[in-house]
Protein backbone atom coordinates (compact mmCIF):
# COMPACT_ATOMS: atom_id res chain seq x y z
CA UNK A 1 0.00 0.00 0.00
CA UNK A 2 1.14 3.23 -1.00
CA UNK A 3 1.98 5.82 1.54
CA UNK A 4 0.16 9.06 1.47
CA UNK A 5 1.08 12.54 2.10
CA UNK A 6 0.26 15.83 3.50
CA UNK A 7 0.53 19.50 3.00
CA UNK A 8 2.75 21.40 5.74
CA UNK A 9 4.25 24.15 6.52
CA UNK A 10 7.81 24.02 8.46
CA UNK A 11 10.94 25.39 9.59
CA UNK A 12 14.43 23.74 9.83
CA UNK A 13 15.92 26.07 12.27
CA UNK A 14 15.87 29.70 14.41
CA UNK A 15 15.15 32.85 12.74
CA UNK A 16 13.84 33.42 9.88
CA UNK A 17 10.75 34.86 10.11
CA UNK A 18 8.12 34.22 7.26
CA UNK A 19 11.32 33.37 5.23
CA UNK A 20 12.46 30.55 7.02
CA UNK A 21 9.23 28.89 6.61
CA UNK A 22 8.91 25.89 4.09
CA UNK A 23 6.03 23.97 2.19
CA UNK A 24 6.69 20.84 2.26
CA UNK A 25 4.84 17.45 1.88
CA UNK A 26 5.32 14.70 4.45
CA UNK A 27 3.47 11.18 5.31
CA UNK A 28 0.72 11.24 7.62
CA UNK A 29 1.11 10.19 10.46
CA UNK A 30 -0.43 7.17 11.81
CA UNK A 31 -2.29 7.45 15.30
CA UNK A 32 -0.62 5.15 18.16
CA UNK A 33 -2.29 3.62 21.41
CA UNK A 34 -4.65 6.57 22.52
CA UNK A 35 -4.00 8.91 20.04
CA UNK A 36 -6.14 9.91 17.26
CA UNK A 37 -5.96 11.42 14.02
CA UNK A 38 -7.44 14.59 13.16
CA UNK A 39 -8.15 16.25 10.17
CA UNK A 40 -7.20 19.81 10.75
CA UNK A 41 -9.74 22.32 9.44
CA UNK A 42 -8.73 25.83 11.43
CA UNK A 43 -5.64 26.70 13.07
CA UNK A 44 -4.72 29.66 15.10
CA UNK A 45 -1.97 31.54 15.87
CA UNK A 46 -0.14 32.88 19.10
CA UNK A 47 2.74 34.95 19.55
CA UNK A 48 4.24 31.86 21.20
CA UNK A 49 4.49 30.54 18.19
CA UNK A 50 6.89 32.85 16.46
CA UNK A 51 8.89 33.68 18.92
CA UNK A 52 9.71 29.86 19.56
CA UNK A 53 11.29 30.50 15.79
CA UNK A 54 12.83 33.14 16.66
CA UNK A 55 14.55 31.47 19.59
CA UNK A 56 13.25 33.31 22.50
CA UNK A 57 12.43 30.19 24.04
CA UNK A 58 15.32 28.19 23.51
CA UNK A 59 16.55 25.99 25.27
CA UNK A 60 13.32 24.45 25.81
CA UNK A 61 11.26 25.10 22.63
CA UNK A 62 11.52 23.38 19.90
CA UNK A 63 13.09 20.21 20.73
CA UNK A 64 13.54 19.02 17.25
CA UNK A 65 13.65 20.63 13.63
CA UNK A 66 12.07 20.39 11.62
CA UNK A 67 9.21 22.06 13.42
CA UNK A 68 5.61 22.22 12.04
CA UNK A 69 4.28 25.25 14.23
CA UNK A 70 1.16 25.82 15.98
CA UNK A 71 -0.57 23.97 18.36
CA UNK A 72 -3.88 25.96 18.67
CA UNK A 73 -6.72 23.70 16.20
CA UNK A 74 -9.44 22.17 15.46
CA UNK A 75 -11.12 19.53 12.68
CA UNK A 76 -12.25 15.94 12.40
CA UNK A 77 -11.52 12.54 14.01
CA UNK A 78 -10.52 10.64 10.78
CA UNK A 79 -8.87 7.26 12.69
CA UNK A 80 -8.60 6.31 16.30
CA UNK A 81 -5.68 4.35 17.86
CA UNK A 82 -6.00 1.82 20.12
CA UNK A 83 -7.34 2.65 23.63
CA UNK A 84 -9.42 5.42 22.19
CA UNK A 85 -12.99 5.24 23.99
CA UNK A 86 -14.02 8.79 24.53
CA UNK A 87 -13.97 9.51 21.18
CA UNK A 88 -14.83 7.83 17.44
CA UNK A 89 -13.98 8.35 13.71
CA UNK A 90 -16.22 11.81 12.91
CA UNK A 91 -16.04 13.70 15.68
CA UNK A 92 -15.78 17.13 15.77
CA UNK A 93 -13.05 18.57 18.03
CA UNK A 94 -11.06 21.68 19.25
CA UNK A 95 -7.80 20.68 20.59
CA UNK A 96 -4.29 22.21 21.65
CA UNK A 97 -1.22 19.91 20.24
CA UNK A 98 1.66 19.37 22.34
CA UNK A 99 3.54 22.73 22.65
CA UNK A 100 7.06 21.26 22.38
CA UNK A 101 6.21 19.57 19.16
CA UNK A 102 3.58 21.70 17.34
CA UNK A 103 1.94 20.01 14.39
CA UNK A 104 -0.73 22.83 13.36
CA UNK A 105 0.05 24.31 10.13
CA UNK A 106 -0.65 20.72 7.84
CA UNK A 107 -3.69 19.02 6.42
CA UNK A 108 -3.25 16.15 9.17
CA UNK A 109 -1.88 16.13 12.59
CA UNK A 110 -2.33 13.10 15.48
CA UNK A 111 -2.87 14.06 19.29
CA UNK A 112 -3.22 12.18 22.68
CA UNK A 113 -6.56 13.04 23.96
CA UNK A 114 -5.37 14.71 27.26
CA UNK A 115 -6.22 18.32 25.82
CA UNK A 116 -9.46 17.26 23.10
CA UNK A 117 -12.52 17.91 23.47
CA UNK A 118 -15.71 17.78 21.37
CA UNK A 119 -16.92 20.73 19.25
CA UNK A 120 -20.46 21.04 18.36
CA UNK A 121 -22.04 22.37 15.36
CA UNK A 122 -22.95 25.82 17.16
CA UNK A 123 -19.00 26.43 16.90
CA UNK A 124 -17.18 26.58 13.91
CA UNK A 125 -13.76 25.43 13.08
CA UNK A 126 -12.47 28.90 13.01
CA UNK A 127 -14.07 30.36 16.55
CA UNK A 128 -12.88 26.89 18.03
CA UNK A 129 -9.12 27.17 16.55
CA UNK A 130 -8.94 30.47 18.12
CA UNK A 131 -9.37 29.06 21.90
CA UNK A 132 -7.52 26.82 23.33
CA UNK A 133 -3.86 29.07 24.54
CA UNK A 134 -5.54 32.40 24.47
CA UNK A 135 -9.00 31.36 25.94
CA UNK A 136 -7.26 29.27 28.17
CA UNK A 137 -5.06 31.73 29.34
CA UNK A 138 -7.53 34.30 29.99
CA UNK A 139 -9.83 31.88 32.18
CA UNK A 140 -7.00 31.14 34.33
CA UNK A 141 -6.34 34.61 34.69
CA UNK A 142 -9.96 35.41 35.99
CA UNK A 143 -11.22 32.83 37.32
CA UNK A 144 -8.06 31.69 38.90
CA UNK A 145 -6.04 34.26 39.18
CA UNK A 146 -8.78 37.27 39.78
CA UNK A 147 -10.68 35.22 41.69
CA UNK A 148 -13.25 35.87 39.87
CA UNK A 149 -16.69 33.31 39.14
CA UNK A 150 -18.25 32.84 36.00
CA UNK A 151 -21.58 33.10 37.01
CA UNK A 152 -21.11 35.91 39.04
CA UNK A 153 -22.47 34.53 42.36
CA UNK A 154 -21.18 35.20 46.11
CA UNK A 155 -19.11 37.72 45.79
CA UNK A 156 -18.37 41.24 45.97
CA UNK A 157 -18.25 42.96 42.47
CA UNK A 158 -14.30 43.20 42.01
CA UNK A 159 -12.87 46.58 39.55
CA UNK A 160 -10.92 44.45 36.50
CA UNK A 161 -8.56 45.95 33.88
CA UNK A 162 -7.35 44.94 30.98
CA UNK A 163 -4.80 45.99 28.81
CA UNK A 164 -4.58 45.31 25.10
CA UNK A 165 -8.39 44.33 25.08
CA UNK A 166 -8.46 43.50 21.56
CA UNK A 167 -5.78 41.14 21.49
CA UNK A 168 -6.19 36.94 21.66
CA UNK A 169 -6.13 36.92 25.17
CA UNK A 170 -7.28 40.00 25.97
CA UNK A 171 -10.42 40.27 24.16
CA UNK A 172 -11.36 36.40 25.80
CA UNK A 173 -10.27 38.35 29.43
CA UNK A 174 -13.28 41.16 28.74
CA UNK A 175 -15.57 39.21 27.78
CA UNK A 176 -14.85 36.37 30.95
CA UNK A 177 -14.78 39.49 33.49
CA UNK A 178 -17.74 40.53 32.19
CA UNK A 179 -19.46 37.20 32.94
CA UNK A 180 -18.55 37.36 36.31
CA UNK A 181 -19.89 40.20 36.80
CA UNK A 182 -17.27 42.76 37.37
CA UNK A 183 -16.64 46.25 36.44
CA UNK A 184 -14.21 45.91 33.33
CA UNK A 185 -11.84 49.08 32.57
CA UNK A 186 -9.88 48.13 29.30
CA UNK A 187 -6.63 49.24 27.22
CA UNK A 188 -6.41 49.25 23.17
CA UNK A 189 -5.96 51.67 20.42
CA UNK A 190 -8.10 54.29 19.17
CA UNK A 191 -9.52 52.07 15.85
CA UNK A 192 -10.43 49.34 18.36
CA UNK A 193 -12.64 50.98 21.22
CA UNK A 194 -16.10 50.54 19.88
CA UNK A 195 -14.92 47.23 19.36
CA UNK A 196 -14.10 45.80 23.24
CA UNK A 197 -17.01 47.95 23.85
CA UNK A 198 -19.16 45.77 22.17
CA UNK A 199 -17.45 42.85 24.11
CA UNK A 200 -18.75 44.42 27.24
CA UNK A 201 -16.21 46.67 28.74
CA UNK A 202 -17.82 49.33 30.70
CA UNK A 203 -14.70 52.15 30.25
CA UNK A 204 -12.45 51.72 27.47
CA UNK A 205 -9.25 53.91 26.88
CA UNK A 206 -6.96 54.49 24.22
CA UNK A 207 -3.89 53.99 25.43
CA UNK A 208 -2.44 56.38 23.72
CA UNK A 209 -3.38 59.24 25.22
CA UNK A 210 -2.47 60.22 28.45
CA UNK A 211 -4.66 59.02 30.19
CA UNK A 212 -4.56 55.62 29.22
CA UNK A 213 -0.85 55.51 29.02
CA UNK A 214 -1.36 56.38 32.94
CA UNK A 215 -3.95 53.77 33.03
CA UNK A 216 -6.45 56.00 35.09
CA UNK A 217 -10.44 54.90 35.32
CA UNK A 218 -12.49 57.24 33.59
CA UNK A 219 -14.80 57.18 36.74
CA UNK A 220 -11.71 57.17 39.76
CA UNK A 221 -11.77 53.51 40.84
CA UNK A 222 -9.12 51.43 41.82
CA UNK A 223 -8.25 48.09 40.37
CA UNK A 224 -8.83 45.12 42.05
CA UNK A 225 -6.64 42.72 39.39
CA UNK A 226 -4.94 43.98 36.21
CA UNK A 227 -5.09 41.08 33.74
CA UNK A 228 -1.89 42.69 31.63
CA UNK A 229 -1.81 41.97 28.03
CA UNK A 230 0.59 44.27 27.07
CA UNK A 231 4.10 44.79 27.33
CA UNK A 232 6.54 47.74 28.81
CA UNK A 233 4.15 48.76 31.12
CA UNK A 234 6.36 49.66 34.33
CA UNK A 235 5.43 48.56 38.14
CA UNK A 236 5.16 52.20 38.89
CA UNK A 237 2.38 52.89 36.69
CA UNK A 238 0.59 50.04 37.68
CA UNK A 239 0.82 50.68 41.90
CA UNK A 240 -1.30 54.12 42.07
CA UNK A 241 -3.91 52.56 40.11
CA UNK A 242 -4.30 49.69 42.22
CA UNK A 243 -6.69 49.02 45.06
CA UNK A 244 -5.35 48.60 48.79
CA UNK A 245 -4.59 44.64 47.99
CA UNK A 246 -4.85 44.76 44.29
CA UNK A 247 -2.24 42.41 42.16
CA UNK A 248 -1.37 42.94 38.68
CA UNK A 249 -1.48 39.28 37.01
CA UNK A 250 1.41 39.46 33.70
CA UNK A 251 0.42 37.16 31.28
CA UNK A 252 3.68 37.20 29.55
CA UNK A 253 5.77 38.24 32.43
CA UNK A 254 9.71 38.78 31.60
CA UNK A 255 12.92 38.95 34.10
CA UNK A 256 11.31 42.58 35.67
CA UNK A 257 8.17 41.21 36.00
CA UNK A 258 9.55 38.05 38.20
CA UNK A 259 11.76 40.86 40.03
CA UNK A 260 9.08 42.52 40.48
CA UNK A 261 7.02 39.70 41.85
CA UNK A 262 9.92 38.77 44.50
CA UNK A 263 10.42 42.35 46.32
CA UNK A 264 6.45 42.50 46.83
CA UNK A 265 7.04 39.19 48.34
CA UNK A 266 10.46 39.92 50.76
CA UNK A 267 8.65 43.52 51.15
CA UNK A 268 5.58 41.63 52.48
CA UNK A 269 3.73 44.47 49.97
CA UNK A 270 -0.35 43.73 50.00
CA UNK A 271 -0.26 44.81 46.51
CA UNK A 272 1.72 42.20 44.27
CA UNK A 273 2.88 41.17 40.86
CA UNK A 274 1.82 38.16 39.52
CA UNK A 275 3.26 36.37 36.55
CA UNK A 276 1.10 34.07 34.94
CA UNK A 277 1.96 30.74 33.68
CA UNK A 278 -0.65 28.79 31.65
CA UNK A 279 -1.28 25.21 32.84
CA UNK A 280 -3.98 23.91 30.77
CA UNK A 281 -6.76 22.01 31.40
CA UNK A 282 -9.53 19.86 29.76
CA UNK A 283 -12.35 20.99 31.60
CA UNK A 284 -11.20 24.72 31.22
CA UNK A 285 -11.46 24.33 27.26
CA UNK A 286 -14.79 22.33 27.57
CA UNK A 287 -16.28 25.40 29.63
CA UNK A 288 -14.79 27.53 27.07
CA UNK A 289 -16.39 25.79 23.78
CA UNK A 290 -19.76 25.74 25.90
CA UNK A 291 -19.52 29.44 26.69
CA UNK A 292 -19.14 29.97 22.76
CA UNK A 293 -22.04 27.26 21.82
CA UNK A 294 -24.15 29.46 24.21
CA UNK A 295 -23.52 32.37 22.44
CA UNK A 296 -22.47 34.02 26.04
CA UNK A 297 -18.53 33.92 24.44
CA UNK A 298 -16.70 34.99 21.09
CA UNK A 299 -13.89 34.39 19.11
CA UNK A 300 -13.09 37.61 17.23
CA UNK A 301 -11.44 37.08 14.11
CA UNK A 302 -9.24 39.30 12.68
CA UNK A 303 -8.14 37.46 9.67
CA UNK A 304 -8.85 34.68 7.54
CA UNK A 305 -5.84 32.69 5.76
CA UNK A 306 -5.24 30.07 3.55
CA UNK A 307 -2.81 27.05 4.56
CA UNK A 308 -0.83 28.21 1.00
CA UNK A 309 -0.78 31.87 2.33
CA UNK A 310 0.62 30.60 6.05
CA UNK A 311 3.57 33.16 5.47
CA UNK A 312 0.60 36.59 5.41
CA UNK A 313 -0.86 35.18 8.69
CA UNK A 314 2.93 34.83 10.16
CA UNK A 315 3.30 38.31 9.14
CA UNK A 316 0.52 39.38 11.01
CA UNK A 317 1.25 38.06 14.27
CA UNK A 318 4.76 38.91 14.22
CA UNK A 319 3.38 43.22 13.41
CA UNK A 320 1.88 42.39 16.81
CA UNK A 321 -1.64 44.37 16.26
CA UNK A 322 -4.02 41.66 15.00
CA UNK A 323 -7.68 42.30 16.67
CA UNK A 324 -8.47 39.22 18.20
CA UNK A 325 -7.08 35.84 16.27
CA UNK A 326 -5.10 35.43 13.31
CA UNK A 327 -6.75 32.06 11.57
CA UNK A 328 -5.65 29.77 9.09
CA UNK A 329 -8.08 27.52 7.41
CA UNK A 330 -6.88 24.09 6.23
CA UNK A 331 -8.71 22.21 3.29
Amino acid sequence: MSEKFMHTVQYDGYGGGTSGLKHVEVPIPTPIRNEVLVKLEAASLNPVDWKIQKGQLRPLFPLNFPLIPLTDVSGEIVEVGEGVKKFKVGDKVVLMLNIFYGGGLAQFAVTNKRLMVARPPEVSAAEGAGLPIAGLTAHQAVTQAAGIKLDGTGQKQKNILVTAASGGVGHYAVQLAKLGNAHVTATCGARNIDLVKSLGADEVLDYKTPDGAALKSPSGRKYDAVIHCATSIPWSTFEPNLSAKGKVIDITPGPSAFSTCLVKMLTFSKKKLVPLMLYPKTENLECLVKLVKEGKLKTVIDSRHPLSKAEDAWAKSIDGHATGKIIVEIS
